[in-house]
């Protein structure tokens, strides 16, 4: 008979889904220097606040992103709802910038709309280090124009962004991968020259579907093939060379710095001209990326609407931060600690503190705690400048003591006077 293995308490019965990830305490202090920088950005851009539902139809997705695109094929979240409609977890905001730019007719407004968002993504794909299945995005959209300029500011923006986290070794790799116009002659090209060699069975697949995503592909035995297949500078038409000539130009009016890739692709359907990514030394995973994409309205039913725009992974850039080790020590002051010492003092501490709370002044206490030394000691460590002794004897008296934590000195006030007085001192 074998033996029923008990569970320990170390083995909880619940843990996060596989992909997902607590946010800890510990976390927080990069992510929201990265949300804080991020808003400071985007407002200095002239960008303007937007948010867009977490669920959007399934089909915005298909349509706008592309069927054959890893997103819609392998990384989507559906669900069919009791009336039947089919419902998608945003897996990208781009999509849904645009639906709701047609919506509420944005066209009819000053032009161009410049867009900024930020709130989580999801995506069924494999979990690994700063790639989780729920992650959260900080992204910039220029709905209205098809001046380069904004390609450019865009790239500047991120650019920008990620020098004010203080991150070194950016650098951002751009191309153009054409327009409606000369992009299905260079597919055909890219096709024939992959259909002689010997490829995985997904860049089969991309053969056909799209092969501009031929350049995506992860597969070791693909790689070499990259190198002498045909370049799409050499092969965009005079208006694409012209505009792509014009991002460059102004990315270096601002001495940004940028290296050319020309396999550089982007894997959804609706980009077109420029596209970026932005990497910084020692990592392999893009910072932030984006690009023009001029037909995605069209793709969604709309009008034709020219646009570019890009996206950051929140936590991906915090976790770069950390590994750098530029995430900020906290410049918050400690808060005036509040000590109680027997029942009647622990009763009216809590009237106390509400009132330093109606007047603005920051203060902790720990009521789980009872002996006065271990409240000092907590004291000390939470860096408080200003210590509230009440005890039994000041809780009878109507009086409380405060101690200046650096000098030591203490000093009975009244307590219908303690509010004003701990004012006076923290100016």
């Amino acid at each position: 008979m074998k033996k029923k293995t008990a569970k320990t308490a170390a083995s909880p019965s619940f843990q996060t889904p596989k992909g997902m990830k607590d946010v800890l305490p510990e976390d927080w202090p990069a992510l929201e220097r990265v949300a804080s920088v991020a808003r400071s950005v985007a407002e200095y851009y002239n960008f303007l606040r937007i948010d867009t539902p977490i669920m959007e139809q399934a089909d915005l997705f298909s349509r706008g992103v592309g069927l054959g695109t890893d997103i819609v094929e392998k990384e989507m979240y559906t669900l069919a709802t009791k009336g039947g409609d089919k419902l998608a977890l945003r897996p990208e905001y781009t999509a849904p910038m645009m639906r709701s730019y047609i919506q509420h007719g944005m066209s009819h407004l000053p032009q161009p709309r410049r867009l900024w968002y930020t709130g989580p993504v999801f995506r069924h794909e494999n979990p690994q280090l700063m790639r989780y299945r729920q992650f959260s995005q900080f992204g910039l959209e220029v709905l209205g124009s098809a001046d380069p300029v904004f390609d450019a500011e865009v790239i500047i923006a991120f650019y920008r962004l990620l020098e004010e986290l203080k991150i070194k070794g950016v650098s951002i790799e751009v191309n153009s991968i054409g327009c409606k116009n000369c992009q299905p002659a260079y597919k055909r090209k890219l096709a024939d020259y992959y259909r002689k060699q010997n490829v995985c069975e997904d860049c089969k697949a991309r053969i056909e579907t799209n092969p501009l995503r031929l350049f995506d592909c992860k597969n070791p035995e693909c790689q070499p093939l990259k190198q002498s297949a045909p370049v799409i500078l050499d092969n965009l038409c005079s208006s694409c060379r012209s505009h792509f000539r014009q991002v460059l130009e102004y990315l270096d009016e601002v001495k940004i710095p940028y290296v050319l890739n020309p396999r550089l692709v982007r894997g959804l359907d609706y980009y077109n001209r420029t596209v970026f990514e932005t990497f910084v030394e020692g990592e392999t995973a893009a910072l932030a990326s984006g690009g023009r994409y001029d037909y995605l309205a069209e793709m969604i039913g709309g009008r034709s609407t020219p646009a570019v725009g890009g996206a950051a992974g929140i936590e991906r850039i915090a976790e770069v931060m950390k590994a750098k080790g530029v995430v900020p020590a906290s410049k918050t002051k400690g808060k005036v600690f509040l000590i109680h010492v027997g029942e009647m003092s622990k009763k009216k501490s809590l009237s106390l503190a509400e009132e330093f709370h109606r007047a603005g002044v920051p203060v902790v206490n720990e009521l789980s705690k009872e002996s006065l030394s271990s409240q000092m000691e907590l004291a000390a460590k939470n860096n408080s400048p200003l210590v509230l002794i009440f005890g039994q004897k000041e809780s009878y008296e109507d009086s409380i003591i405060i101690r200046d934590m650096e000098s030591g000195v203490q000093e009975v006030v009244p307590l219908s006077k303690v509010v004003e007085e701990v004012k006076k001192r923290l100016r």
